[in-house]
């Protein structure tokens, strides 16, 4: 799946591990249901709730600072008694 780019390690995000959240960023044209069904049948868990929201990129011009939306970041929340192995330890 090439619409799941990458896990997230921020210090907001290491904090929701403990709540069970886990952080991805996705590809822009993503929707929450396509990234929910393939999460749930790639590590074989049940997801509770998605949560998405997009990072400003910032293009400086001459005169002013424009943004613009580059990318995409989704907040996973899975059910009690599931987890996603992040760090391998072997």
């Amino acid at each position: 799946m090439n619409k799941l780019k990458s896990q997230v390690l921020t210090g907001k995000s290491i904090r929701l591990l403990g709540n069970n959240q886990y952080t991805f960023e996705v590809d822009t044209e993503s929707t929450k249901t396509e990234i929910k069904n393939w999460i749930e049948k790639f590590f074989a868990i049940k997801v509770k709730n998605i949560n998405s929201y997009r990072l400003p990129g910032k293009k400086r011009n001459r005169k002013s600072l424009e943004f613009s939306f580059c990318r995409k970041r989704m907040i996973v929340t899975l059910d009690k008694n599931y987890f996603i192995p992040l760090f391998l330890n072997e």
